[in-house]
């Protein structure tokens, strides 16, 4: 479980979030929704301990979200940190290292299914494939709380498809919290349980997306085209 408590975090005179309670609960995958600048990047990074609330209080299972929450967190974020001279196989243990969580036969069959070459060096990799080696590394950990931060960005269809049915494939539905933000909404409907959008630093919305389509007919891209103007 993810606790906000009244969470309020400001970057010198600019609000990125304002005055938060929510509860992301065990066991759910999380669509997070928002146009630039609304403050998904930051939530993410709150929960992984990368930035701590100006206000307020952030908790992952009971535990302080600061650094050393990154045992129970495994976060992917949108900006490449690869070391150039590193070959797939060589990031891959490196990884290993820094976290003791992280499976290498999970990683070896993640490997063979988005058909990357371990033996190939990181700055020979196309965009593409960098972006299946950061989500190689983010599923071979086994951790309770699972952030991908826009994890489709700048990928072609084919690529896209192969990272939702590796993340349907590997994802532990019932003991793991899952958070994507994306502008992609569309391709990852299918996982998620609920939706959370966020506009000028707020949580304007929330909802099942089961309920969405049972009570109102509407799939999440359908109601966001007629609400969000509203929020």
């Amino acid at each position: 479980m993810i606790l906000f408590q009244k969470v309020t975090k400001k970057y010198g005179k600019e609000t990125a979030l304002q005055d938060i309670d929510f509860t992301f609960e065990q066991g759910k995958i999380y669509g997070l929704v928002g146009a630039n600048g609304s403050g998904k990047s930051t939530t993410l990074k709150m929960i992984a301990g990368l930035v701590q609330p100006t206000s307020g209080s952030v908790s992952v299972n009971g535990k302080k979200a600061n650094r050393k929450i990154a045992a129970d967190v495994s976060y992917l974020t949108e900006l490449d940190m690869f070391y150039e001279g590193f070959t797939v196989l060589d990031m891959l243990e490196f990884s290993a290292s820094q976290f003791q969580d992280l499976n290498m036969e999970t990683a070896y069959e993640l490997i063979s299914y988005m058909a990357l070459d371990k033996d190939k060096k990181i700055k020979e990799l196309s965009k593409g494939n960098r972006g299946r080696l950061k989500l190689v590394i983010s599923l071979s950990r086994k951790v309770p709380v699972l952030l991908l931060d826009e994890p489709f960005s700048g990928l072609d269809p084919m690529v896209r498809e192969s990272i939702v049915k590796g993340l349907l494939h590997y994802i532990d539905f019932d003991r793991q919290t899952v958070i994507i933000a994306t502008h992609e909404i569309a391709e990852i409907e299918p996982l998620l349980d609920d939706v959370v959008v966020i506009n000028q630093g707020h949580f304007a919305a929330h909802f099942h997306v089961e309920t969405l389509r049972e009570q109102y007919g509407l799939s999440v891209v359908e109601w966001m085209r007629e609400n969000i103007k509203q929020l």
